[in-house]
């Protein structure tokens, strides 16, 4: 996988990381879920990109 490749899967999770954490949240008022949310969309992404 080329370097490019790699970067556009970044972005493509970066997007959800921000906008999925804002409705997190809204939905919860704590930042603790929007914490795991976003280590969960890491690791998927890391998953994804170390392929």
């Amino acid at each position: 996988m080329d370097i490019s490749r790699k970067l556009a899967i970044l972005v493509f999770f970066g997007v959800p990381a921000i906008i999925g954490g804002g409705i997190i949240y809204g939905i919860f008022g704590s930042y603790t879920q929007v914490c795991i949310y976003e280590i969960i969309l890491l690791l998927f992404a890391g998953g994804l990109v170390s392929k």
